[in-house]
């Protein structure tokens, strides 16, 4: 296959150009500064421009994957923070689907990148791609990310939006921020420890993306999350276990909202209890579908 992928340089990105790569298909990079190597195209996302003549070039493209877009939980949400994290995703996602759909023949796919923040705070509730949408400031940006990628499918493409949850893997994400405090053992839940916590590997994120680029019957919302959630408390224990430390030492909330405002509210102590219905239906295999066996896995 011909990808063309956006955030390619970024912690998804890296792993997802090598693992197609090693399936032997042909990867594509949208770069946001001149062209250096074979197989980049410039853009720029927030000046709603692509490089046509490069996008059409080459032949037709049969996926394309748009990951790029400003880190959720990096910092404080500022005014102007915020602001960053809806052009980065709106205006980004915008400039790339109306150039798709400008294209002579369009690709045959656009996996388009969301996240499970568009379900909202919801407790214990089981949530599939069927579930409402939330409220919130995160639920807001991924309800009007995904609508930013509309021109696409007016164009005939079909449009997943990848539903993401908090993606492993100790190189980078969140899993890399807990480790130093873990490693010490100064791990512990946060908060009371009972919020939901949707979690992936990075091995089946990959994969996952790869699997919704190839199958041709899946469009529409897709939860790329492990089959089975686990609460906060519980993912610390087990990745106490994982690094051998003790993890009992929790962040009360309050501290938490202090430390880091909105975020902790919407971000670190919301509860979502994230089901991947579609990708199950489907018939997707996770390699990495029990919590414990992947940390173990991924830091051994």
């Amino acid at each position: 296959m011909r990808v063309l992928i956006s955030g390619a340089s970024g912690f998804i990105g890296r792993a997802l150009c090598a693992h197609l790569a090693d399936a032997g298909d042909e990867v594509l990079r949208l770069v946001r500064r001149p062209v250096t190597r074979t197989g980049e195209i410039e853009w720029d996302p927030s000046g709603g421009s692509v490089d046509m003549a490069a996008l059409s070039a080459g032949g037709a493209l049969d996926g394309v994957v748009h990951l790029a877009a400003a880190g959720i939980a990096d910092r404080r949400w500022t005014k102007a923070r915020k602001r960053l994290l809806r052009e980065s995703r709106i205006q980004g996602t915008h400039t790339l689907a109306t150039a798709l759909a400008a294209l002579d023949t369009p690709p045959g796919v656009l996996v388009s990148g969301s996240a499970v923040g568009i379900y909202g705070d919801r407790e214990d509730a089981p949530l599939d791609e069927n579930a409402s949408h939330g409220s919130g400031f995160l639920a807001d940006l991924c309800r009007d990310w995904e609508e930013a990628a509309s021109p696409a499918k007016a164009a005939g493409i079909r449009l997943v939006h990848l539903r993401t949850g908090v993606v492993l893997h100790p190189s980078g994400g969140a899993l890399a921020k807990m480790l130093p405090p873990f490693r010490f053992g100064l791990g512990g839940p946060l908060g009371n420890g009972r919020q939901f916590f949707p979690w992936i590997s990075r091995t089946d994120m990959v994969r996952t993306i790869q699997y919704l680029i190839a199958t041709q019957s899946i469009s529409g919302p897709v939860n790329a999350t492990a089959p089975d959630p686990v609460t906060n408390a519980a993912f610390t224990r087990a990745l106490g276990k994982a690094l051998k430390r003790p993890a009992f030492l929790p962040m009360p909330g309050f501290v938490m909202s202090i430390l880091f405002g909105e975020v902790a509210d919407e971000a670190l102590l919301a509860s979502q209890r994230v089901l991947p219905r579609v990708l199950q239906q489907s018939g997707f295999k996770f390699t990495q579908p029990d919590l414990g066996a992947a940390l173990s896995a991924m830091l051994r």
